[in-house]
């Protein structure tokens, strides 16, 4: 999208102008963000990391406070080597912009390295800095080294592999130059401190020249040579210096202190040592500089032209975003509007059926159903209940009649009383002329007892 006059973009709004919609502030919005952060660092957390198969990376940036979206595509995210994953503090290098489409405010990375060496690397930007304002790295302070020296100091470990190569390299090109090592420690939190007061006792100690030296390593393991007090003392001293701090990638900030800087402990002492070839190294390595610097000019300034390029968008990208905006929101609406239809049905067909279950009528019509049945079961219960009992009843009755001592009776026996009703079991409970009584089975006698005999009489069986 072309850019609008600066002065008419963000010419403040008056109660006579027209109220903006909502695109013009978003595309006001995004302008203002570029222009006023076109690349930051920022320090932060990952989060919320996602990898869609287009090689773009997405994900949030926070702290303890807030977060910040942000874009990582793929011909930058490639770069990183790094492994990615939530809650990895890094830090990040990109420009501050505005996505219209949403109004989401996001970050547009193309860089990003370990907040660890990140926060190392801005204190050596931010010490690099300061030097070079105050003109410690200026050419005009460089002092030659000497042609032929006689004496050198070499402020380095003496256990480590610098000093080793120091010493066969002039052993092997110039034996007769002294070397005095003045020991102290490369590393760890207390190196700086005794890398000054070597400085310090070098310097006085008549050298011709003096080496700065240690293998190479990590950002963390060369720091003592980015300390500024170490920086200070070395640009104090007024003998020639040679830094020779790490491998020949390795930059530091005594590199750009001392008089010369050494791609290696080697490389210092040949520099120092007398031969025909310093000449032709020392423009290779000039060479090698120029190569660097121009790499990263091409890489500046290919990043500026990328950067370029993303904010010039032609008008078909603008129309096709458009068209996939306007093709998104149909779909969105028919979307929304079935799934309203469709939860209205379910809604009357849940209604509909809480009435039917509800209805009067229908609970008339199931109570009259039931009383119906009620009806046709009470006959059958009641016949079947009085069948139940009237057979009950007739067994009851033929098993009283069987012990009953009427159906004795019936048979032709009968039962003698007394009197007063008493039972007569025993002809000894008579006595001769005792008036009794005899039930029988149809009715009762009145007796008078003649003789109560002893002896049995036998009595034939009655039918």
């Amino acid at each position: 999208m072309a850019h609008m006059n600066d002065d008419a973009l963000f010419q403040r709004l008056t109660k006579e102008r027209d109220v903006l919609s909502v695109s013009q502030l978003n595309a006001r919005a995004r302008s203002l963000l570029e222009d006023v952060f076109p690349q930051i660092w920022v320090e932060g957390e990952l989060s919320n990391l996602a990898r869609p198969s287009s090689g773009h990376l997405y994900f949030s940036l926070k702290d303890s406070k807030a977060q910040i979206r942000c874009a990582f595509f793929r011909q930058h995210a490639s770069r990183v080597r790094i492994p990615l994953s939530d809650g990895l503090q890094v830090r990040v290098r990109g420009r501050v912009s505005l996505y219209e489409g949403r109004g989401d405010y996001q970050l547009i990375v193309d860089s990003m390295e370990s907040a660890g060496d990140g926060a190392l690397r801005l204190a050596f930007d931010a010490l690099k800095s300061k030097l070079l304002d105050e003109g410690l790295f200026a050419t005009e302070r460089k002092r030659p080294l000497p042609t032929h020296p006689r004496r050198i100091g070499v402020i380095t470990s003496p256990s480590g592999a610098a000093v080793r190569d120091i010493i066969s390299v002039f052993g092997r090109r110039a034996p007769f130059i002294e070397l005095v090592v003045v020991p102290t420690p490369v590393q760890g939190r207390d190196a700086a401190p005794q890398i000054v007061r070597a400085l310090e006792l070098a310097d006085r100690s008549d050298f011709d020249a003096l080496i700065v030296a240690r293998g190479g390593g990590s950002l963390e393991d060369l720091w003592p040579f980015n300390e500024e007090i170490v920086a200070r003392a070395l640009a104090a001293c007024k003998t020639p210096t040679v830094s020779a701090v790490g491998h020949e990638t390795d930059v530091s900030i005594c590199d750009f202190i001392a008089d010369v800087r050494a791609p290696t402990p080697s490389a210092a002492a040949e520099l120092l040592s007398p031969d025909q070839q310093a000449m032709l190294q020392q423009v290779e390595r000039a060479n090698r500089q120029l190569r660097q610097c121009m790499r990263d000019r091409l890489a500046r300034d290919q990043l500026r032209l990328d950067n370029l390029r993303r904010r010039l968008r032609h008008p078909g990208e603008r129309l096709a975003q458009q068209a996939q905006r306007l093709d998104d929101l149909e779909l969105r609406l028919k979307r929304g509007i079935r799934q309203h239809l469709s939860k209205l049905g379910q809604r009357s067909e849940r209604l509909q059926a809480r009435l039917q279950a509800q209805h009067p009528g229908r609970h008339l019509t199931l109570l009259r159903q039931r009383l119906d049945q009620l009806d046709q079961r009470l006959p059958r219960a009641m016949t079947q209940t009085l069948a139940q009992r009237r057979q009950r009843l007739d067994g009851l009755a033929q098993t009283l009649n069987v012990v009953s001592p009427l159906a004795t009776l019936g048979r032709g026996y009968s039962i003698l009383f007394d009197l007063q009703g008493k039972p007569l079991r025993s002809h000894s409970d008579t006595r001769p002329g005792q008036r009794i009584q005899a039930q029988l089975s149809d009715g009762r006698l009145a007796l008078r007892v003649e003789d109560n005999l002893d002896a049995p009489h036998t009595l034939p069986l009655l039918d």
